[in-house]
């Protein structure tokens, strides 16, 4: 056995369906007595999720902060900040997908700090992030998406000049122990309430954090034995989007695997997200593509390279995939992963997504290369920018 040490501060997880019923009775255990809710317009104003959520959290919820977007901008975490000072909330309770999570963990730094936003700002365009003081306003996550951005220590924040806090457009993030959530609610009732493209495209980005999970480099038996567990469920939930929505069965099981392979992946010295999620980032961060759908075009193609430079523990990745009795464990894998993005229904080249033309992929391999994540490549694999491009062609 090698030596490993794995140091985890994991959120509360409950996960079923109804779970919203218990919000209550999460607070309560936490010791958090007001509420406010930080979601996105469409799902604050979806009677099928907020009803829920209103119902658990009872006579706790103090308000409503509904101004969350996809671009997570720090304008918006300001004024939640300041959602959180009129209300006197102790707890946020971000409802939605990784936006909302994102924006609320800041929300949080910022009405815990004594800066000004103008000084948020500047920190932001300086450095790429924001400090964290000793306490922030805890996070209940409640996620409507299969992402995986909701069980982290992590939160993306962008700015641009027309939000008055910059003067050129900032994409950046926050990584901190503190921004790990108290709780996270999983409810296949309010996951269930997104629309299926929406659902399909984010349940690929997360089922890709299982299979990252196993060869990265920051990889243990912790992760592996929850990533294994994981991958297996969620696959055979997805599997059910094939013939539309999904069966209550399939999502169940999705939503459990969500869970699972989330269980570890951004820990205080560590994570998992490695050369996929450094591909997705290079193919949508400058782009229109939503980053899941970009996964499901790259996916099988960035495994195909993984394996033809590495091992990339395919056998693992087989067997967590019900594939282990394969002859050839890496295809196999390839071929399961590419079953699970048909399954979804996204997209299988790029010149079919809102991303880069093939006289840009020069620029897109050169980020890939320089992406943090590819860090946590697998052990023996060096990428480079010829090799990035040329999985961009076969994907094309």
């Amino acid at each position: 056995m090698d030596a490993f040490r794995f140091e985890y501060d994991p959120a509360v997880l409950r996960c079923g369906r109804g779970a919203a019923a218990d919000l209550g009775a999460e607070l309560d255990a936490l010791g958090l007595e007001r509420a406010l809710v930080v979601t996105g317009e469409t799902v604050g104003s979806t009677a099928a999720v907020m009803d829920p959520v209103r119902d658990g959290l009872g006579d706790r919820l103090v308000g409503l902060f509904d101004e969350t977007t996809p671009a997570k901008r720090l304008a918006t975490a300001v004024a939640g900040a300041a959602a959180i000072e009129r209300t006197d909330a102790d707890v946020l309770v971000a409802v939605g997908g990784g936006s909302s999570v994102d924006v609320a963990k800041v929300a949080g730094v910022v009405a815990a700090g004594d800066r000004s936003a103008a000084e948020l700002g500047a920190e932001l365009a300086e450095t790429g992030t924001l400090s964290v003081p000793d306490e922030s306003t805890p996070v209940v996550a409640v996620p409507t998406t299969m992402a995986g951005a909701d069980h982290t220590a992590a939160a993306g924040i962008t700015a641009t000049p027309d939000g008055g806090l910059v003067d050129r457009p900032v994409d950046g993030g926050i990584s901190d122990p503190a921004l790990m959530p108290a709780a996270v609610v999983y409810d296949p009732d309010l996951v269930g309430t997104t629309p299926r493209g929406v659902l399909a495209a984010s349940a690929m980005n997360g089922f890709d954090k299982g299979i990252e999970t196993l060869y990265a480099r920051a990889s243990t038996p912790i992760t592996d034995a929850t990533a294994r567990r994981g991958l297996r469920q969620f696959r055979a939930g997805l599997l059910g989007f094939a013939d539309g929505d999904p069966a209550p069965e399939d999502l169940d099981r999705a939503v459990e695997g969500l869970a699972l392979v989330q269980y570890g992946i951004s820990r205080p010295d560590a994570g998992t997200l490695s050369v996929i999620h450094a591909f997705g980032h290079g193919v949508s961060r400058p782009y229109p593509v939503q980053q899941g759908r970009a996964h499901g075009v790259l996916a099988p193609y960035v495994l195909e390279y993984v394996f033809d430079a590495v091992d990339g523990r395919r056998n693992l990745l087989a067997e967590a995939l019900d594939v282990g009795d394969a002859d050839d464990p890496a295809a196999a894998v390839v071929d399961a992963v590419r079953e699970v993005a048909d399954a979804l229904g996204l997209p299988d080249s790029l010149r079919d997504v809102d991303g880069p033309e093939p006289d840009e992929f020069d620029d897109v391999a050169r980020a890939v290369v320089d992406d943090a994540l590819m860090a946590n490549a697998p052990a023996g694999l060096d990428p480079t920018p010829a090799a990035v491009r040329a999985v961009l062609e076969a994907a094309w």
